[in-house]
C-alpha cells in the first residue's frame, strides 16, 4: 500500500483540527454551527456597547464626521470666476447635466451684457429632450422588434424609456437643434421640478406603445407602417408634455437691464437665433475628457444606444491621463472659464457645509475595519459612478498645484454653502470622472483622437449607466 507524503498528511490533519475546534467546514450555506460561531465570536465589550447605543439612536454620518478635518476647512480661493453669480435649482428632477451645461454659459451672458444675473430656461430644453427620448425609444423598439424580451440591450432600454438623466452631448445637440431662451420666456412648472410621476406615466405609455409595435411587426406589418404608427404615438406624448410643461415658444422678445439699471431695447428672436446671436457660443467646440481607470488612455470611446436623439451620435469621450484633466481644468478656471464636470457626488460629501473631502467621515475607526478600494475597483464593482454634474468656478492654487476647487451646484441656495461646495483636491482624484474643456485648451495630439474610429462600449458600461438613470 502506497503511503501519502508527509506534507499531505499534515494539511489533512490541520483541517481536521480546525474543524474539530471550531465546528466549521468550508460550506456554501450558513450552517447552524457557523451561525453559533458568529454569536460566540461576537462579544460586546464596553466599547462595542457604546457604539451600539450610539448607532441605534443616531445618523452614522453625524457620528463619524471627522472634526479635525472639519475644523481645518476654509472657503478661501485665490482664483474665482468674476461673473459666476446666482445659484440654480433642479429641484426633484434628474437634470443636473442640463443645469451644469447651461451654467457654463451663464457667466458668459452676464459678462457680455453686464448683467446682475441670468438663467436660461431649463424647462425649454427639457421639453424637447423628453420628446426626443420618446422618439428614440420607439425607434429602438422598431429596430429591435424581432429580438427576444430577454435580449440584454432590449431589456436595458425597456427599463429606461424616459429618464431625466443625460450628458454634455445632449446639451450640445439640443441647443444646436432647438436653440436656447431665457428662463423668463418659459419658467419652470411644478412637474418640471418634480418629474417623477410624469416620467412614470409617460414611461408606462411608451411601454404600451412598444407592445403595440411588436405586435404589429409579428402580424407582418412593414417598417414603414410601424413608423407611421409611431408618428401618431408621439402626438400623444407631445400632448402629455404640453399639459405638464406648457408648449415651448417659437419666438421670444428679450429685454434686459444691466447692472447700472439701463434697459436695452426689446428684440425678437427665435430660440435658435437667441442661441446663435445673443449667446454666440459654439458648444461644438467643447470636448469631453474622461478619467476611466483600467481602460486604454489617449483613446476615443463611444457607448452604444446612449443618444437622446435618434439622428445624433452616441455619447463619445476621450480617455486621458487624470493629471491632464486636472491641469486643463485649473488653467480654464484661472482664465475665467467655467468647467462642467461629472463625479460621484454621493461619496464623502458633508452636505450641511458643502464639503467634498476624502476622510470627512471616519467610518474605518468607528467600525474597526477598512473600506479601501481603488478608483478602478469602485467603478467596475458598481460602488461608484459619475452620477452628478456640476461646474468649477474657482480654484485655490499653491506652488502651481490645486489645493481645493470651488463648485457651483444646482441644488438651490439652501443646500451646501449657500449653494456652493468646496472640493478638496484629493476628492477630485478619487471621484471626478469627466471634465468638458474648450478645445483651445486641449493638446493637439488629444484633439486628433476625435478623428479616429472609437472603440464601442456596451450600454451597460459603468461609465454610462448611473447618470442617465437619474
Amino acid at each position: 500500500m502506497k503511503r501519502l507524503p508527509l506534507s499531505v498528511i499534515f494539511v489533512v490533519f490541520s483541517l481536521i483540527m480546525v474543524s474539530s475546534t471550531t465546528g466549521l467546514t468550508a460550506e456554501r450555506g450558513l450552517s447552524t454551527y457557523y451561525i453559533e460561531s458568529l454569536r460566540d465570536d461576537y462579544h460586546i465589550g464596553d466599547n462595542d456597547e457604546a457604539l451600539f447605543n450610539a448607532l441605534t439612536a443616531n445618523n452614522i454620518n453625524n457620528l463619524t464626521l471627522d472634526r479635525e478635518l472639519l475644523n481645518s476647512h476654509n472657503t478661501l480661493f485665490n482664483h474665482k470666476l468674476k461673473n459666476a453669480k446666482g445659484i440654480t435649482a433642479q429641484r426633484s428632477s434628474g437634470r443636473c447635466w442640463m443645469f451644469a451645461g447651461l451654467n457654463t454659459l451663464r457667466p458668459k451672458m452676464i459678462e457680455k451684457y453686464d448683467l446682475g444675473g441670468f438663467e436660461f430656461s431649463e424647462i425649454y430644453l427639457t421639453f424637447y429632450d423628453k420628446l426626443e427620448k420618446a422618439n428614440t425609444f420607439l425607434e429602438q423598439i422598431i429596430e429591435m422588434r424581432d429580438r427576444d424580451y430577454m435580449d440584454r440591450e432590449l431589456e436595458f432600454i425597456l427599463r429606461r424609456p424616459f429618464g431625466d438623466g443625460g450628458y454634455w452631448d445632449y446639451v450640445v445637440d439640443l441647443a444646436e437643434k432647438y436653440g436656447l431662451i431665457p428662463r423668463e420666456s418659459m419658467p419652470e412648472t411644478h412637474n418640471s421640478e418634480n418629474t417623477g410621476m410624469m416620467n412614470r406615466l409617460i414611461s408606462r405609455k411608451l411601454r404600451q406603445f412598444a407592445s403595440e409595435l411588436r405586435t404589429m411587426s409579428a402580424e407582418g406589418k412593414s417598417e414603414e407602417q410601424l413608423r407611421s404608427r409611431k408618428q401618431v404615438m408621439l402626438k400623444e406624448v407631445y400632448r402629455m408634455l404640453a399639459l405638464n410643461f406648457g408648449e415651448p415658444p417659437t419666438k421670444i422678445v428679450w429685454q434686459y437691464e444691466d447692472k447700472d439699471t439701463v434697459l436695452s431695447k426689446p428684440r425678437e428672436y427665435t430660440p435658435v437665433e437667441f442661441y446663435r446671436k445673443a449667446v454666440d457660443v459654439d458648444l461644438k467646440e467643447y470636448v469631453s475628457l474622461v478619467d476611466y481607470p483600467g481602460m486604454e488612455r489617449n483613446k476615443l470611446y463611444q457607448i452604444r444606444l446612449t443618444r437622446n436623439m435618434i439622428d445624433a451620435d452616441d455619447v463619445t469621450f476621450i480617455n486621458v491621463d487624470p493629471e491632464l484633466i486636472k491641469k486643463l481644468a485649473m488653467k480654464c478656471v484661472i482664465d475665467d472659464e467655467p468647467v462642467k464636470f461629472s463625479c460621484d457626488v454621493g461619496k464623502e460629501n458633508y452636505r450641511k457645509k458643502g464639503i467634498l473631502r476624502t476622510g470627512i467621515y471616519d467610518y474605518s475607526t468607528f467600525y474597526g475595519t477598512d473600506f479601501k478600494l481603488t478608483k478602478q475597483e469602485r467603478l467596475y464593482l458598481r460602488e461608484s459612478a459619475r452620477n452628478h454634474a456640476m461646474v468649477f468656478i474657482g480654484v485655490d492654487v499653491e506652488d502651481d498645484k490645486p489645493v481645493k476647487w470651488l463648485v457651483e451646484n444646482s441644488w438651490g441656495k439652501e443646500r451646501g454653502d449657500n449653494g456652493r461646495w468646496t472640493m478638496y483636491d484629493d476628492w477630485f482624484d478619487e471621484y471626478v470622472y469627466e471634465v468638458v474643456i474648450h478645445r483651445k485648451y486641449v493638446p493637439k495630439e488629444i484633439l486628433k483622437l476625435l478623428d479616429t474610429k472609437p472603440e464601442i462600449l456596451p450600454v451597460w458600461d459603468p461609465m454610462w449607466e448611473a447618470l442617465y438613470s437619474e
